[in-house]
């Protein structure tokens, strides 16, 4: 028998590096409506592109059941990621199913596409916080990094309804790339401020193994930071927590927050606390993994929870991932799993 939503938390698991077990993002679909060229670029994800077969996802009682056993081992947060979330078909119930886990901050990333059709119902069963990707207001430069002929404006309507559905305040994550949209920051930075929206940039990264990754093309969180606070001064803010992703910066005149997310250039691998379920129930510990690990095959062979915890427990106590802080060495593998497949 599964164990109870209100079942007291087991012994919070560590890694080899004594970090511990607080953030688990789930992928619930390989799919996405965009071909955005740092992610499933169209030369790979291409109309023949295989995707997992439906019988290969894992059901919304299956990562309803994955996400408490989790929460036994000390993880306080969910964040819903894709592919892109809102394409699978009645998410809004994954999410209620989820949002009934005691003391769980949920979340979910979504490239905004279909938030306007959605804020309402995801607010309605339960969610509480949700993060937009838009990568630049110039709506050239937004179709040829989503490469879809997708405007900024449907995405802008969906975080407008968004927060008139209570999601709010809502974030927004910037990924900037050299020689595409770095002329895209300052543009980004007003007009989120003036909306009470926290923007989060992400230096560019060498995730998965189709994206064409390049060191000279990574735009340093230093640099953005400097370039918006010549107009808009910026002064360093403390994290809300330990291990916390982004690093935060409030404007001096008081008129908010922005955040950097600078894995390339000042790893925080130290104090990642963050595990990854796949589209198909695979466990991975870092987002540059090379493998996984199958819980699927636990979940659908009857294994008992205690039996699925353990496995976590020893999967996650032998960890000892550290990829941004030793890129560049001769030990950094040359094949990754690709970021559609796990989430960011």
């Amino acid at each position: 028998m599964n164990a109870p939503l209100t079942a007291a938390p087991d012994t919070a698991s560590r890694d080899r590096l004594g970090r511990p077990l607080r953030d688990l993002r789930i992928s619930i679909t390989d799919r996405c409506n965009f071909r955005c060229v740092y992610c499933m670029p169209k030369e790979t994800f291409g109309k023949d592109y295989q995707f997992l077969e439906r019988s290969a996802l894992l059901s919304f009682e299956e990562i309803t059941r994955v996400a408490q056993l989790f929460t036994r081992l000390g993880v306080e947060k969910i964040r819903i990621t894709g592919g892109e979330p809102l394409v699978r078909r009645n998410v809004e119930k994954l999410i209620e199913q989820l949002a009934a886990i005691p003391g769980l901050d949920l979340t979910l990333t979504t490239n905004g596409s279909l938030l306007a059709k959605k804020a309402q119902a995801l607010r309605a069963a339960g969610l509480k916080r949700i993060t937009v990707s838009l990568d630049s207001l110039d709506d050239a430069v937004f179709k040829a990094m989503n490469d879809v002929d997708f405007p900024v404006a449907k995405v802008i309507e969906g975080i407008d309804a968004a927060a008139a559905a209570g999601l709010a305040p809502v974030k927004i994550n910037m990924v900037v790339k050299r020689g595409l949209n770095e002329h895209s920051i300052l543009p980004m930075a007003r007009f989120f401020r003036e909306r009470g929206h926290i923007l989060r940039f992400i230096e560019y990264m060498d995730v998965g193994a189709s994206n064409g990754w390049r060191m000279d093309d990574v735009v340093s969180a230093r640099e953005i930071v400097d370039t918006i606070s010549r107009e808009m001064p910026l002064e360093p803010a403390d994290a809300n927590y330990t291990g916390e992703v982004a690093e935060r910066w409030r404007y001096k005149d008081g008129r908010g927050e922005i955040g950097v997310i600078a894995s390339v250039t000042q790893a925080f691998c130290r104090d990642c606390t963050r595990a990854r379920i796949s589209t198909e129930g695979q466990l991975y510990t870092c987002l540059f993994a090379t493998s996984g690990h199958d819980l699927r095959g636990l979940i659908r062979g009857g294994a008992s929870d205690d039996e699925i915890i353990a496995r976590i427990g020893s999967v996650w106590s032998a960890r000892e991932d550290r990829y941004s802080e030793i890129r560049g060495k001769n030990t950094i593998p040359l094949k990754k799993i690709e970021m559609s497949y796990i989430g960011g």
